[in-house]
């Protein structure tokens, strides 16, 4: 069964952080599918499960999301050169991106198709947890290793009202389950560690990351099938 975001009956804490993607909201269908049905529009042909297969491939072997040496103004450029070199690699893993006539093209409207709603669903349960929370004055927090794209989803998704504050691993420089993007969350809330929780669903990056610095944590395992 999946799990929800009812939590058992505890003190409620200063703050309460939750990861994004995967936790707060999905991708709809799967990623091969999108990737895929926007190659088409470029008259690129793939199978949609290889699509995906090669992407997941790519994503793992990637080094984290995180850009500890760059100025804040060149975020967006070294958060797009991530996600080309993970496209690239799918596409050229599945042996169709010399069918592209214009992969740099086809990549931007790709990566800004996901700076929006469309291909993201919020799972049922977020809105009524996030907004019990809220009318218990409990202030909010996202964590996640996401891009700066998350600011205009979390908008287009009519979510960004119940957060006070959003750290990503981009602008912080550290990745979770690194220590330092969750004391650096914490910070934004004057809060000390034993004063938050934390909701996420990897087992890694989520629970032990927060746990590792001392915050609740609450591993959230969503049946995917």
């Amino acid at each position: 069964m999946t799990q929800t975001l009812e939590l058992p009956k505890y003190q409620l804490p200063k703050v309460i952080f939750l990861d994004a993607v995967g936790t707060l909201f999905g991708v709809k269908g799967s990623v091969g599918a999108i990737y895929g049905s926007i190659a088409r529009e470029f008259g690129v042909h793939a199978d949609d499960a290889l699509i995906d297969q090669a992407f997941f491939q790519s994503f793992k072997a990637a080094p984290p999301m995180a850009f500890p040496d760059a100025l804040p103004s060149d975020i967006p450029q070294a958060e797009y050169r991530w996600w080309k070199r993970i496209a690239y690699q799918t596409f050229q893993q599945v042996g169709v991106v010399d069918q592209f006539q214009n992969f740099s093209v086809f990549f931007a409207a790709l990566y800004a198709h996901f700076a929006t709603a469309d291909p993201w669903f919020i799972y049922p349960d977020v809105l009524a947890a996030l907004t019990y929370w809220h009318s218990q004055n409990v202030p909010l927090g996202v964590i996640s290793n996401f891009d700066t794209r998350l600011y205009p989803v979390l908008t287009a998704l009519q979510l960004t009202e119940f957060f006070s504050s959003i750290t990503i691993s981009t602008e912080a420089g550290f990745a979770k389950p690194a220590p330092q993007v969750f004391q650096i969350a914490l910070e934004k809330h004057h809060c000390k560690p034993d004063q938050a929780w934390h909701i996420g669903d990897s087992f890694k990056q989520d629970y032990q990351g927060a746990k590792t610095v001392g915050i609740r944590a609450f591993w959230l395992k969503r049946d995917l099938a």
